[in-house]
């Protein structure tokens, strides 16, 4: 792969790192409108929306995005709708613990909180007989040693929020690996399709029961839902499997994963300028637990088996 497309592929990761960094805030954001299953219902529906003319375009246009993935008319169909529905209730299941987790924390914790899905990922891997390097358990000891310095407060106890960003961390894991295991049979655009269909079921679903959604409560919260909807699902999905194409997977995952700092960032200037009420400034000892949290990230995704000396 020539120069030209390293960099190109470069630029699209960093800009889909960018989109679900910010996206953090407008989640934020969404928790002052509606509620969380009416918010994640709404974001979902449009996500599904947003890739129906991809796929059509696909099907009309095999060669579209590159070609990525089988030819939709040769698809497993049963193995896509059951990937699709497993890889749904778990996004489902992470998405809800993170949005309702903005309710009880700073957005900047969230994505960094969050970020762990790329430690626990290889770790939950082991379960499933994936072998694990041991530079992950030692990024797994800086990272929690980081969380710690992030999230104990003087009480020495975790807040609600931070527990919950830690379960949607957990199940973000238990998705990127459903991922792993259905992409590379099928179709990514249809498959993630299919997920945010059944995610976005089972939130409308829960919302009619426990919530009270309302279009008035939709027409306050729509600049949130649409980025969240659009941007973030949509956008940002197309961004990262046109990047991935013939790029290094451990370089694209390091990119990507620059979405934890872009968050913090975009957290503290949404609060100075009063788009978020909650607080997001962080003390220097959380912000030293962030720095050990982000380099714990880096650590174990460093391509530590090409320093090993081969054997002629």
């Amino acid at each position: 792969m020539n120069r030209s497309n390293n960099l190109r592929s470069s630029v699209l990761l960093s800009l889909t790192a960018l989109i679900w960094g910010v996206a953090f805030v407008f989640q934020s954001m969404g928790n002052n409108y509606m509620q969380p299953f009416f918010f994640n219902a709404s974001r979902n529906t449009l996500g599904c929306l947003i890739l129906i003319p991809l796929i059509i375009l696909k099907w009309f246009r095999p060669d579209a995005l590159g070609g990525q993935g089988i030819p939709l008319k040769k698809l497993p169909k049963k193995l896509t709708v059951v990937g699709g529905i497993l890889c749904g209730i778990a996004l489902t299941t992470a998405t809800m613990f993170q949005q309702i987790s903005l309710k009880y924390t700073t957005v900047g914790k969230v994505g960094f909180i969050t970020t762990l899905y790329i430690i626990l990922t290889p770790i939950f891997g082991l379960f499933i007989r994936k072998k694990c390097p041991f530079t992950v358990w030692i990024g797994a000891a800086a990272a929690v040693v980081g969380m710690y310095m992030l999230c104990i407060t003087e009480s020495f106890s975790l807040s609600l929020g931070d527990l919950l960003a830690l379960l949607g961390a957990v199940f973000f894991s238990v998705h990127i690996l459903f991922i792993d295991h259905f992409s590379p049979k099928t179709d990514g655009v249809v498959l993630s399709c299919i997920q945010f269909f059944v995610s976005a079921l089972i939130c409308w679903f829960i919302a009619f029961i426990v919530e009270q959604p309302s279009l008035d409560q939709l027409a306050q919260g729509i600049i949130p839902v649409l980025y969240t909807g659009i941007m973030s699902s949509g956008v940002a999905y197309t961004l990262q499997i046109i990047g991935q194409r013939n790029f290094n997977p451990t370089i694209a995952a390091l990119i990507m994963s620059m979405e934890s700092v872009i968050s913090a960032i975009a957290s503290y200037f949404a609060y100075q300028m009063g788009f978020l009420t909650q607080d997001q400034s962080l003390t220097a000892l959380q912000i030293t637990g962030c720095v050990i949290m982000f380099c714990a990230v880096i650590f174990v995704q460093l391509p530590f088996d090409k320093l090993k000396p081969h054997n002629d």
